[in-house]
């Protein structure tokens, strides 16, 4: 268990979650305060919290749920204890399930700028997590969960039947593996890959601005590249940016069908940085949307209500890096596009759905 400020620590500041610190279900907005200032290339460390174990339909009462499982109380975190019993309000059916921790206001930063966002670290806070699905959401709603339906809105959150797997985080050989057991003794057994579901910057607007849906200020984009080692590169809205984290993923399959992943909460350590206008434009050919990359590949990204967009949105988004960035004629990124990068789908079940394209460094020569 990595407790509040117990254990490791790398950054140069700290950034706990507490109810002054959070927002649940909302993102900030340009008239959020920020809780944190940092300058740019400043490294912070965030105990982000995970939604799952504490949301009303769970009880909001995660040493309740959790014992439920087995999980003694000495197991939980105390900052998960501390937010459910806050009074901090929060509508199971209305506001987004997501314990949203910051804004982070970076100085230097001004609209038309980016910030680049480096994941340097990410530990396990707790040696579980769970998977749910819940009525009338994921790929297939309707059909899961295959429980008696939810009585609705108004109606306490307990009786809306929501499956939430408890799966266990196991070592083998040096490797964490999650394990989902589903009866007579066996269980599944699949590979940890951590990373940040939620990361962004505040939209310029003083409107609530749901926790759910991404867009270009970033937020819920789900995916699932985003672990230690890669940059996210968001377009700044609002003077300091105004960042933030949360939605802490173990694992997560392209699609994210249930409606969740491995939900469980993350010590993400991260470096802050500015990238002035001219020079991100330059460097990553950006036309306002949120683009990432790894050690090995550069993921642009696409996002829409509907999937068929979402995918063209992408493709244009690739197609314009390789112009920009790599010379390479639209025509010859196009077919090179068809012959050699994947489209995967980071989610399908945040009302705007994610395609992000997985365009090879190697493919290119060095400049």
């Amino acid at each position: 268990m990595l407790q509040p400020k117990e254990g490791r620590i790398d950054g140069a500041h700290y950034l706990r979650t507490t109810p002054d610190t959070s927002m649940w279900g909302w993102l900030p907005n340009a008239a959020t305060a920020p809780v944190l200032t940092v300058s740019s290339g400043d490294t912070v460390t965030i105990d982000t919290l995970s939604h799952e174990g504490i949301l009303e339909d769970q009880g909001r009462d995660p040493v309740g749920f959790l014992a439920g499982f087995g999980v003694p109380a000495d197991r939980v975190l105390t900052d998960s204890r501390d937010l459910a019993a806050s009074p901090v309000p929060h509508d199971f059916d209305a506001d987004g399930p997501h314990v949203v921790t910051g804004p982070i206001k970076v100085e230097g930063a001004e609209p038309g700028d980016v910030l680049r966002v480096d994941t340097l670290g990410l530990l396990l806070r707790a040696p579980y997590g769970f998977v749910s699905n819940r009525h009338g959401f994921g790929a297939l709603p309707g059909e899961f969960p295959e429980t008696d339906p939810d009585s609705g809105p108004g109606s306490a959150p307990r009786d809306y039947n929501s499956v939430c797997a408890f799966t266990e985080v196991m070592e083998d050989g040096g490797r964490l593996f999650g394990s989902l057991p589903y009866g007579n003794g066996r269980a599944a057994r699949f590979p940890l890959a951590p990373f940040l579901g939620l990361m962004g910057v505040a939209r310029d607007t003083a409107d609530p601005v749901h926790s759910v849906p991404p867009g270009s200020h970033g937020g819920n984009l789900d995916i699932n590249e985003l672990q230690v080692g890669s940059s996210l590169y968001l377009p700044v809205q609002v003077p300091g940016a105004s960042f933030y984290a949360g939605d802490p993923h173990y694992a997560q399959g392209d699609g994210e069908v249930a409606l969740t992943a491995l939900e469980a909460p993350l010590r993400a350590t991260v470096r802050l940085t500015v990238v002035p206008k001219a020079e991100a434009a330059a460097l990553l050919g950006l036309l306002g949307e949120p683009f990432a990359e790894t050690a090995t590949h550069w993921l642009p990204v696409g996002l829409h209500e509907d999937l068929n967009e979402a995918m063209k949105r992408a493709v244009r988004a690739a197609v314009g890096f390789l112009s920009l960035t790599q010379g390479m004629p639209r025509p010859t990124a196009l077919a090179y596009l068809s012959a050699a990068a994947d489209f995967e789908i980071s989610q399908v079940v945040d009302g705007v759905k994610g395609v992000h394209c997985m365009i090879r460094k190697s493919d290119f020569p060095a400049t």
